[in-house]
């Protein structure tokens, strides 16, 4: 599907260059094929922004090697930064920094509800959706630094951005100087019922430490539970609230720092009416913030994909929840949820409607092609370094270190010290350790 109603004059236009606070900012469209493989798949545009340091003149900014960078998700946008700050403002001492909006995000080529539906059946939007993994992100870099003139760079991933940077590594290490990874070791093989039995245990261990923290949390939240249960309660954009989407407020459990916000939110639950206790304007609010899936369709629709080479995932979330009856929104003591996608999010989340047939489609998909080639990364060469964070709940320890063994020349720092967000709580640190690593 070509979704550019009419095609750029070249395969590569420069936007004007923004002067904010201590940067440079330029915007970069890049027209790169929906199918690398095949010669005549229609273009899509995929969008990046130049950051550089004004501590650098215009020639010597010119001059510097880049660092791509690559976000979590899958579906996230790259970072927008008025300042710099955290690990880029460590970066662009070094490098120009070129954030990438992944197909399908920020200002590339979007895929949500709206452009899919120019598609006449849920099969051909899973097929055109099959085209926006890892294997096509890399492909799309690896064009991108062709335009660019560039010769090997570095890469940094983040979280689905780290799985990446494995994907880089395994089909086009020649086009990378180093890797750093942080949070962000993905399975090399399997299915995603492992990643899932794993990250539910850890996402219990985090609800227990902070029920720990704060015990009187954890009858506020069986309460709040119930309470949906029996009084229809409605978020800002319409629809009822319900236990189990409440459940996923447990996304503020993979933060150093944003555990904490979890209890603020919180106590904002209940508000007094003449009718009784009804849950806030203020929390509702809030919490639509969270559940909502509105700004990134494509999480919710390919995330289970990220770990699929030659079987479908079937809704594994969903079949690996029934080992764990404490995360039922009907449990005694339910517990908050991580980042697990289920079915019935495409029943509750009104932007996500439209899409429960396509995401049926790719749920059922058992033909996704190899992200990873193990000998590949059993001989890499490529200097590389991963943060592996002990207590990471979406990014499973175990899993993690297990990857790193089967990768050569890939160095690890293990610690405890950082959650999933890491480089949110002292990006500029982690940054420069890990590439520190990869220059000895």
């Amino acid at each position: 599907m070509n979704q550019g109603a009419t095609p750029p004059a070249a395969d590569y236009t420069v936007g004007r260059t923004l002067v904010l606070r201590g940067l440079r900012a330029t915007g970069h469209v890049f027209r790169v094929p929906l199918d690398h493989s095949d010669p005549t798949s229609p273009g899509i545009e995929v969008f990046a922004r130049e950051y550089s340091s004004l501590e650098h003149t215009d020639d010597e900014a010119a001059r510097l090697p880049w660092l791509l960078f690559l976000q979590g998700g899958p579906g996230g946008r790259g970072v927008r930064t008025t300042q710099l700050s955290g690990w880029m403002k460590a970066a662009a001492r070094d490098f120009r920094i070129l954030m990438l909006d992944q197909r399908g995000t920020g200002l590339s080529t979007p895929a949500d509800a709206a452009t899919l539906a120019s598609l006449p059946t849920p099969q051909a939007q899973a097929d055109y959706l099959a085209h926006f993994r890892a294997d096509s992100i890399v492909a799309d870099a690896e064009l991108i630094r062709g335009r660019l003139g560039s010769p090997p760079w570095t890469v940094f991933g983040q979280s689905y951005g780290g799985f990446c940077t494995l994907t880089y590594l395994s089909v086009a290490p020649a086009g990378i100087e180093r890797a750093l990874i942080t949070g962000g070791l993905a399975p090399l093989s399997g299915r995603p019922d492992e990643v899932y039995r794993a990250t539910f245990t850890r996402v219990e261990e985090r609800n227990r430490e902070y029920f720990a923290w704060y015990p009187e949390d954890r009858d506020l939240v069986t309460r709040i539970a119930r309470h949906l249960d029996d009084v229809e309660e409605y978020l800002p954009s319409g629809e009822r609230l319900t236990a189990r989407r409440f459940q996923m407020v447990g996304s503020f459990l993979g933060g150093n720092t944003r555990v904490h916000g979890l209890h603020y939110l919180l106590e904002d639950a209940f508000t007094r009416t003449p009718a009784g206790p009804r849950l806030s304007a203020t929390f509702l609010e809030q919490v639509h913030g969270i559940v909502s899936r509105a700004s990134q369709p494509l999480y919710a629709l390919l995330h289970e994909s990220i770990y699929c080479q030659g079987s479908a995932s079937a809704w594994a979330a969903q079949r690996v929840l029934e080992e764990y009856p404490q995360f039922r929104d009907d449990a005694a003591e339910p517990l908050l949820t991580g980042e697990m996608i289920y079915p019935w999010y495409f029943e509750e989340d009104p932007a996500l409607r439209p899409l429960r047939a396509v995401a049926d489609s790719l749920a059922e998909k058992d033909d996704w092609g190899a992200l990873y080639d193990a000998d590949v990364l059993a001989t890499n060469t490529i200097p590389a370094a991963a943060a592996v964070y002990r207590h990471d709940i979406y990014v499973d320890r175990n899993l993690s270190l297990a990857t790193a063994a089967a990768v050569r020349n890939l160095q690890v720092w293990e610690t405890d010290e950082f959650h999933h967000d890491g480089i949110a709580d002292d990006g500029e640190a982690i940054f420069e350790r890990l590439l520190s690593m990869t220059r000895r």
